[in-house]
């Protein structure tokens, strides 16, 4: 029986970490969605990307309401404090990242039917890539408390940086020729920048990972 409140708390516990795996996944899927239909518009496909935004901002809600009531009643301390805390931290960056793949899907609707550049697309594309696998490696470098998957974010962050500064030239280059084109080209520099802002919530995620585990600031 003595053991048993510590049981207990160890339940509270595993359901965070449970909650914030679901909400990851359906921040990552929303993600990918949200640039599926910037290639191939798809009013079904855009209308879960939003139902899914709504709904982690749901569980965001309701995960910082009961880690505070963990805290409150448990009285947590050193790491499992930290890792309480950290829920709170990764559930608020999914939360955004969530809302940012809906401000790709509001792009979508703002330049669907315009022919689109291959080389600003392919660049768009591969920052995407880089993008879903950053917030897929911040998300399990958490769970896992993985310190060198978090660490490799900032590197990751660094390509995304350099393949933003590229297709932000390319597109410039487009509109000083095509003045018809920047009615759309300026959206795609939109989505650049919304994806660059995924992937600072990643690294977010991993630097918040390495203080949980260290209780020094990366």
């Amino acid at each position: 029986m003595k053991r048993y409140p510590r049981v207990r708390f160890r339940k509270k516990l595993r359901e965070l970490k449970e909650e914030v795996e679901e909400m990851g996944q359906m921040a990552l899927k929303a993600q990918k969605d949200a640039f599926k239909i910037l290639i191939q518009f798809d009013k079904e496909t855009l209308k879960k990307v939003n139902e899914s935004a709504k709904k982690i901002d749901e569980m965001n809600f309701f995960l910082e309401r009961k880690c505070m009531g963990i805290i409150a009643s448990e009285q947590p301390v050193a790491k499992d404090l930290r890792f309480i805390e950290a829920c709170i931290k990764v559930g608020s960056h999914l939360n955004r990242m969530a809302n940012l793949a809906v401000n790709i899907t509001e792009v979508a609707k703002e330049i669907k039917g315009h022919e689109l550049p291959e080389r600003t697309l392919e660049d768009l594309t591969h920052m995407s890539n880089i993008v879903q696998m950053m917030v897929s490696k911040g998300l399990y470098a958490f769970l896992d408390q993985n310190m060198n998957m978090a660490r490799e974010l900032r590197q990751d962050d660094d390509n995304v940086d350099d393949l933003f500064d590229q297709t932000l030239n390319n597109i410039t280059k487009i509109m000083f020729k095509d003045k018809d084109s920047i009615s759309y080209m300026i959206y795609l520099l939109f989505v650049a920048r919304f994806l660059e802002r995924t992937a600072d919530r990643a690294v977010s995620i991993g630097d918040r990972t390495i203080f949980m585990i260290t209780c020094e600031k990366p």
